[in-house]
């Protein structure tokens, strides 16, 4: 894919990706352009497969089916939370990669809905199991474990931010390699957050680095 734009943005910047036989995991902090990106390569997979044509300079890819997990709400009225949404959609992921036929996967975001120790657990069983045989999955992440963890069987990539004058900059540019950076507490305190919360925040994130480092 080249040169590919959601058309709905308005002066979007343009991104290219290259997947040659290896799923791609992608890692970047708020805001830098992941989700967007998903949600073009996907417009652009099924516009070239079914109109034959493309918001981009160019995109080539063999018949593949396309699943994705961008967009998923709870349900009140039927009593299943975001949580259980997540897990009875990736079910069918699961369910479809064992066909015989090639697969796009899709997802922003795996399990989300859970707690960091077992959704990073989760989330590397389920892409692992999803990346075999012909299927290619694509997918978002803030948890750079799971890039770690997913290093050999998945490309990486990111998106990145600079600040400059205590401000965040974008640039939503597909880098390749994984994310090495973090910019929720930083957002924080560009939205004033009282200090003190500034700084218990940056504490504890120490912290629990240091703990995870030594596991």
């Amino acid at each position: 894919m080249k040169g590919a734009y959601h058309p709905l943005i308005e002066h979007c910047v343009s991104n290219d990706i290259h997947i040659d036989g290896k799923s791609v995991l992608i890692t970047g902090s708020n805001m830098s352009g992941k989700s967007t990106f998903l949600r073009t390569f996907l417009i652009n997979s099924i516009l070239a497969q079914t109109i034959y044509t493309c918001f981009a300079d160019e995109f080539i890819s063999p018949p593949i089916r396309q699943f994705s997990s961008l967009r998923i709400d709870d349900n009140l009225f039927q009593g299943k939370s975001y949580y259980f949404q997540e897990v009875s959609t990736i079910a069918t992921f699961l369910e479809a990669s064992e066909t015989p036929y090639q697969n796009l996967f899709v997802l922003d975001e795996v399990f989300k809905g859970t707690n960091t120790i077992e959704r990073i657990a989760s989330a590397k069983a389920i892409l692992s199991y999803l990346n075999k045989g012909d299927n290619i999955v694509l997918v978002s992440t803030h948890d750079i474990e799971l890039a770690e963890l997913l290093d050999k069987e998945y490309d990486l990539y990111h998106f990145a931010e600079s600040v400059e004058n205590n401000e965040l900059n974008f640039d939503h540019l597909l880098k390749p390699g994984p994310l090495t950076t973090r910019n929720a507490i930083k957002l924080l305190e560009l939205a004033n957050y009282p200090l003190e919360v500034i700084q218990e925040a940056r504490k504890v994130s120490g912290q629990l680095s240091q703990v995870t480092k030594n596991r």
